[in-house]
């Protein structure tokens, strides 16, 4: 969750009280923050807050998955309404009171993460959680929400208004999927309808009032008689660094663990990628067999040439070693297709280095 980091912004003194405990609370739910403060409040464990408002969040805004500012909702409005996009690309954002008693979701509620962002913070220092979207207050499941937590693609957002209002009015919503396609716990087996074609999908859609079908598929030219959210699955690649000396057992327990960090199953990956320098590595490649996935090798070349701009820094141990200063983020990014993102930035589980990435 949150990969990129999550910026909490203060501007008084007691707002930077209250955005010490945000970060303390972050930080025990294993999620990176940075607290942003006036110069006048700065303290070691704080990053200072050298200009403007308006311009500093101008220049943050795309860099994180979610801003948390504390401070009057209406210079949060004010500050990020010219940088807005839309739901799928802008970043959660999330306002807080400077006493700390309200935590409110205010941008990109579902498929951002705010909702989820928000409930955390507010259990976190003990605060009242402010959540508006429709579904949240009906405790209904969105089709945005339903996408992010199985990480879908939304194909037609446009559609989102229609479909969503449909599950917020309780009229009968579909949930199809159409071939092959895992899915996981997340999703409860009664609430979802298997089928082999798409017409098929179409045919069960003229029963509903609206539908979310979940494909494969990369154009969809079928008709259907009611509003339909269409749902492509991610592809999900890890990315693994290791020593050649790695056992199997060491590789498994550390993808293992990095699927845990982004609430993912086993089934939703679409394989593994490392350097080819690893190719004789025998516990990599032995742990890729036995988890049943295919392990793609890059090289150096590759690797090195791969632009991304949310990449963590170089490791000049292991440039000096290989040539290149880094091998997880950058095989997973290259192995996940188009527009890739890094859904876990490199970490070191179980002496293996891991990232996790997702595109289309």
């Amino acid at each position: 969750m949150y990969p990129n980091g999550i910026a909490v912004i203060a501007i008084t003194r007691r707002g930077v009280e209250t955005a010490v405990k945000i970060k303390q609370a972050l930080i025990k739910a294993d999620l990176s923050c940075n607290v942003y403060v006036p110069r006048k409040y700065y303290r070691e464990e704080l990053m200072p807050l050298d200009k403007k408002l308006n311009v500093f969040i101008k220049e943050i805004y795309s860099k994180v998955d979610a801003l948390v500012s504390i401070m009057a909702t209406g210079i949060t409005i004010r500050a990020v309404a010219p940088l807005l996009e839309g739901k799928l690309i802008d970043p959660a954002v999330i306002g807080v009171d400077s006493a700390g008693k309200f935590v409110i979701s205010l941008l990109s509620g579902h498929y951002g993460g705010a909702n989820l962002l928000t409930q955390i913070i507010a259990e976190g220092i003990g605060a009242t959680a402010v959540i508006t979207t429709a579904s949240e207050a009906l405790n209904k499941q969105s089709v945005d929400e339903f996408a992010r937590l199985l990480h879908l693609t939304i194909v037609n957002p446009e559609s989102l208004v229609a479909v969503n209002a449909a599950v917020v009015n309780e009229e009968r919503v579909a949930f199809i999927v159409v071939g092959d396609v895992n899915l996981s716990e997340i999703v409860s087996t009664s609430k979802v309808q298997r089928v082999d074609t798409m017409n098929q999908a179409a045919e069960i859609v003229g029963s509903y009032d609206a539908a979310a079908i979940i494909t494969k598929e990369s154009v969809v030219t079928t008709s259907f008689p009611k509003p339909v959210t269409l749902l492509k699955p991610k592809r999900i690649i890890i990315g693994i660094g290791a020593r050649k000396n790695v056992a199997e057992d060491q590789v498994i327990t550390a993808v293992n663990a990095a699927l845990s960090k982004v609430n993912l199953p086993i089934e939703r990956v679409d394989g593994l990628a490392t350097v080819d320098l690893k190719k004789e590595t025998t516990g990599l490649v032995n742990a890729a067999a036995k988890l049943r996935l295919k392990l793609a090798f890059l090289t150096v070349e590759e690797l090195g040439a791969l632009k991304h701009d949310k990449l963590s820094p170089d490791s000049e141990l292991v440039k000096k070693t290989i040539g290149v200063g880094g091998v997880c983020e950058q095989a997973a990014l290259i192995k996940a297709g188009k527009n890739p993102q890094l859904i876990l930035k490199k970490q070191k589980l179980n002496g293996v280095t891991i990232a996790i990435a997702e595109g289309e």
